[in-house]
This record gives C-alpha cells, sequence and structure tokens, in this order.
C-alpha cells in the first residue's frame, strides 16, 4: 500500500508530503502501515494499534 499526499503551492506545482498539515506529527507511513496492516488482521485490532502509535504508546 502506498499513501501519496501532496500540497499544491501557488504559482511552483505541487510538494510531496511525508507528515499530515492538518493532523501535525501524522506521518503518511503510519497511515501506509495501517492499511497493510488491515489487510492482515482484524480493523478492531488495527485501530488499536494505530490509536496506540498516534498516542506514542507502540506496543
Amino acid at each position: 500500500m502506498q499513501v501519496i499526499a501532496f500540497k499544491i503551492i501557488a504559482n511552483r506545482g505541487s510538494q510531496r508530503l511525508t507528515e499530515s498539515l492538518v493532523l501535525p506529527g501524522l506521518k503518511v507511513a503510519l497511515l501506509e502501515e495501517s492499511l497493510r496492516r488491515s489487510r492482515q488482521t482484524d480493523n478492531k485490532e488495527v485501530g488499536n494499534w494505530f490509536l496506540e502509535e498516534v498516542r506514542g504508546n507502540p506496543q
């Protein structure tokens, strides 16, 4: 899985992002890992894992 995020830069095109501008600190790589896990694991387990990662308490 790959998440592609970018922002539009006036008169200069676009720039690829590795972190959310809306939710500061949320890495695009964490979203990609969540999607990968969701293909192999129960969504509840993935949701719990994601919340722990966001809170800074990796299991």
